[in-house]
């Protein structure tokens, strides 16, 4: 062996000892320390294509610490660990609602709801019964209608929709407002015009209609930014700061206990105010925020401009809140007919639906997203609010010099697209963050709405927009639909109507597909991908486990599963009821 040869040995033979040496000198208990829950003999599917399933799950504090067999997993307990047997259930990554409105599920579940409702008169009698139980003159609140979805036509009625004069009947001194399920309308009586100041001389706001009659009289529906003019709680004696901090808390709790049922671990809450953030902040650092959300500003520019640098937070809270995007819409909903088109309504040959916030506003909002390294994030539903908020992106884009892929910037809904603007999502890097609920729940009237030809080649295209290279997300816009992921999972699959009508089955998403598209590009959507979305050691603990297995079970099969437990951070916040 020649000298060099014998320095290069010396050399290698001194490391391997010295690295032996550092290892039995590292603090073992540290590194060993045992897992606080482990889930066993289940099927794990992981939604990381590095490691796609697992039988058995470790994790340790708000972490995964390991993933392998059931043997591997439970040689890793210690005295104090939790175990768990899956007994054969699927677990997978907790979900995460890509698009809802936190607070506005949780107000839901405090006021009437409507979404059941089958008839007109079904909601009369509702707010019939109500009325029997409230104060004089005290406001009485739903929401959840749907036009489109009653077995039966008002009479009379003006485009489908009632007249008020029923509604004030059973409600003479009552003022009621009813929202929309869209949330891009709203039914008045008689008493809420009154005390609004709303007459048949009342002006329609930009972005908005006051829908009237052969006479001329408001016949109670306001649509999109009309719906603004209601002075609810006019008449009733003032809130208090207190009460109405209280209220806020409440409709985070009621929030909170609805998505932890529902499997949900992370909510994209999609349009906040200011003082809201600042309730989400008081509970994270109380430690009562169950939910890690995600948080989009919906403020008008000129406070948004001041105010935003002051709410920019990330993780904030042991990894609970997270504010770093603006959220905007640009146009309304198919239902009411508010969606922005570049042609007429097919059932609505006078009208091409509503711009609801100006271009120029939307770009002032890009511009101060831009500035403050915020997400901006625009509702956009028709084709013509679709193509204008691409033009602001492209826009954008290439003032800034920065990439669309970098910026991660959003449209919301993306429902109803022209063929020639779908490649523009992948060439852009623009995010498709859809409901896939929202296809089968409105393909019913789609068609109507827009044309078959229009509906065919551009409505929910889940599957042209993902092989233009964009990436699509999904949710369920709670409280315009229930928040319950295993029902838009299902539509997401199936894209079956209520009767089992199948809509374009051809945009259908695989179910891994399905799966990824409420997880990992949720999380990818949010810039928390390295924290979540997916089952890995590293990540956060959060997981949901069913009680069939929605990745293998026939379609007709798939609505069945529930929730048996919710995991957040390591801990079981949820279980089901046995």
């Amino acid at each position: 062996m020649n000298a060099r040869n014998r320095s290069i040995l010396f050399w290698t033979v001194l490391l391997v000892v010295a690295s032996a040496i550092w290892y039995v000198g590292r603090p073992v208990a540290a590194q060993q320390a045992p897992p606080d829950l482990i889930l066993l003999n289940g099927r794990i599917v992981t939604a990381d294509d590095a490691r796609p399933e697992a039988e058995a799950i470790a994790m340790r504090g708000e972490t995964i610490v390991a993933l392998g067999t059931s043997a591997e997993i439970r040689a890793l307990a210690g005295t104090g660990t939790k175990v768990v047997d899956l007994e054969g259930r699927l677990a997978i990554p907790g979900f995460i609602e890509g698009h809802g409105h936190f607070s506005g599920l949780g107000t839901s579940l405090m006021n009437l709801n409507l979404m059941p409702s089958k008839s007109w008169d079904e909601i009369l009698t509702a707010v019939a019964a109500a009325v029997e139980t409230a104060k004089p003159g005290q406001w009485i609140v739903g929401r959840g209608w749907h036009q489109e979805k009653w077995t039966s036509v008002p009479n009379p009625n003006v485009e489908g929709f009632p007249t008020h004069e029923s509604l004030s009947r059973v409600s003479p001194n009552n003022p009621v407002v009813l929202t929309h399920a869209s949330g891009h309308a709203s039914f008045v009586n008689a008493k809420a015009m009154e005390l609004s100041g709303i007459t048949k001389d009342t002006a329609a706001p930009a972005g908005g209609e006051i829908l009237k009659d052969a006479n001329g009289m408001p016949t109670g529906l306001l649509r999109e930014t009309a719906a603004r003019l209601v002075r609810q709680g006019a008449g009733e004696p003032p809130m208090s700061a207190e009460d109405e901090r209280a209220r806020a808390i409440r409709a985070v709790e009621l929030a909170t206990a609805e998505a932890l049922e529902n499997g949900v671990t992370s909510f994209h809450d999609a349009g906040t105010g200011f003082e809201t953030v600042d309730v989400f902040k008081q509970l994270a650092d109380e430690g009562k925020l169950g939910v890690r959300l995600y948080v989009m500003l919906r403020v008008d520019n000129e406070p948004l401009a001041a105010r935003i640098k002051d709410y920019r937070l990330i993780d904030y809270g042991n990894k609970r809140l997270t504010v770093r995007s603006i959220k905007v819409s640009i146009d309304g909903a198919l239902g009411p007919r508010g969606a922005w088109l570049l042609e007429p309504y097919a059932d609505k040959p006078d009208s091409t639906g509503l711009n609801t916030v100006s271009i120029e506003s939307a770009r002032r909002t890009a511009e101060i997203a831009v500035a403050h390294g915020f997400q901006l994030n625009i509702h956009a539903i028709g084709d013509r609010a679709n193509r204008e908020v691409l033009d602001i992106y492209e826009r954008a884009f290439k003032t800034t010099g920065k990439s669309g892929r970098d910026l991660r910037w959003r449209i919301e809904h993306a429902q109803h697209i022209h063929p020639d603007d779908i490649p523009r999502f992948g060439q852009l890097g623009v995010i498709a963050a859809m409901q896939g609920i929202h296809c089968t729940s409105d393909a019913p009237y789609v068609p109507q709405r827009l044309g078959e030809e229009r509906a065919r080649t551009g409505a929910y295209v889940w599957q042209s927009l993902m092989k233009s290279g964009a990436l699509v997300t999904n949710g369920t816009d709670v409280p315009v639909e229930d928040i319950d992921p295993i029902a838009s999972f299902y539509a997401t699959v199936t894209r079956k109507t209520a009767d089992g009508t199948p809509f374009y089955p051809n945009q259908a998403m695989t179910r891994l597909e399905a799966l990824k598209s409420y997880t990992i590009n949720n999380a990818i959507a949010a810039f928390e991908e390295d924290s979540k979305g997916s089952l890995a050691p590293g990540k956060l603990a959060d997981i949901v486990v069913l009680s069939k297995d929605i990745m293998t079970v026939p379609d007709d099969q798939i609505r069945d599963a529930t929730v048996v437990y919710t995991i957040v951070g390591g801990k079981v916040v949820y279980e089901a009821k046995r």
